[in-house]
């Protein structure tokens, strides 16, 4: 059977540098709605490494069907098996291929609530104690949804994920840096005036693995810190349901007023508990070959000269103290084409119109990252 060497190529790259596996190690390999390919690939991968993998596979149709009628009871006994699993694993893999990014738009808000607070445990362990990876596999659905012929698509989708991370790592070293010794940042856009502190919380170079396409730092805001306005400008898909325009007011760190298309579901997702309405991330986006929105977060989230402002859960390596079931990416796009917008750090001018101005960050740009 032939296999596109590029094929090999990404698994061989999210095994060795990704996931960084070592002789021994246990990965669970999860993958939704794809074929084998990648899947075989991995194993052979994996293999070479002298790990171990463990399979599961999921269907989105089957799952939706269980989601309508399952239980309380039923859905904690899985994820209580689904942890015990988890805590032997040292790495996991995601693969999901999305043949309908709306296939749960019909489970009512209220049960996805109770799956998401029960499934939480599993969650944080594998995002906090796993070396782990998500990635998308490119299908038709996914080649629409960015508005592209499913070859142009495919062509696109391994030259995103398959950037020179190592070189893209080491430009972004710089903004790590200015981002540790930052304390107040303003974003300003159409529609948005916000501020926040990031002082001593960490920044995180995302440059390669968690989650593939990669090109972002990260970092959190301090809890109660944010006050203002944002209107995010790309659409958001949370659970089986898209949003537009969602527009959020912040006093003191709280999210009191909350807008979009479809805003009374917007605020059912808010609602899942109290850290919901607050915030557990800030990322500054810069894969430059990922330009406008297709309604996948993990290429949304890249998206050259955006940034991403995150309800909910934060992340270990950049702790605020905000604790949710949810964990919320949503993008505004800053380029001067989508609107524009200014990134200040303590009173200085950092990005305009999604370009970064000040000399240590310039190689971030895309003119310079594209060439990597």
């Amino acid at each position: 059977m032939f296999t596109d060497p590029r094929i090999t190529k990404l698994a061989e790259m999210l095994i060795q540098n990704a996931v960084q596996l070592k002789e021994g190690d246990n990965i669970l390999i999860e993958t939704i709605d794809t074929p084998s390919a990648l899947a075989v690939e991995l194993i052979k991968a994996v293999y070479a490494a002298k790990g171990n993998p463990f399979l599961k596979h999921t269907d989105s149709r089957v799952q939706r069907e269980r989601l309508l009628g399952v239980s309380e009871k039923a859905l904690q006994e899985e994820a209580d098996l689904d942890l015990i699993q988890m805590k032997q694993m040292q790495a996991y893999i995601a693969i999901r291929g999305s043949e309908n990014s709306l296939e749960m738009s019909d489970v009512p808000a209220e049960k996805m609530a109770v799956y998401r607070k029960i499934r939480k445990e599993v969650l944080n362990w594998r995002v906090n104690k796993t070396r782990w990876c998500i990635l998308r596999w490119p299908n038709p659905s996914m080649a629409q949804s960015a508005g592209m012929s499913t070859e142009a698509f495919e062509n696109f989708y391994f030259k995103a994920c398959l950037a020179d991370y190592p070189a893209m790592s080491k430009a972004a070293d710089a903004l790590v840096q200015l981002m540790n010794r930052t304390d107040k940042v303003r974003l300003i856009a159409k529609d948005t005036d916000i501020s926040f502190s990031i002082r001593d919380i960490p920044a995180v170079p995302c440059c390669g693995n968690m989650n593939i396409p990669d090109g972002e730092v990260y970092t959190a805001p301090v809890r109660d810190s944010i006050n203002g306005v944002i209107h995010y400008n790309a659409p958001t898909v949370y659970e089986g349901k898209r949003f537009e325009n969602v527009r959020l007011v912040f006093e003191n760190g709280k999210i009191v007023e909350a807008t979009s298309s479809d805003t009374e579901g917007l605020n059912k997702i808010l609602n899942t508990d109290e850290g919901a309405r607050y915030v557990g991330e800030f990322a500054i986006g810069f894969n430059p070959f990922i330009t406008k929105p297709m309604c996948d977060i993990l290429f949304d989230e890249k998206i050259a000269g955006s940034i991403h402002f995150t309800p909910g859960q934060c992340y270990e390596e950049a702790p605020n103290g905000n604790n949710s079931a949810i964990h919320w990416d949503m993008v505004l796009m800053m380029a001067k084409e989508q609107g524009g917008g200014e990134i200040w750090f303590d009173d200085v001018l950092i990005r305009k119109d999604g370009v970064f101005v000040v000399e240590e960050l310039l190689p971030l740009n895309p003119e310079n990252l594209g060439s990597l």
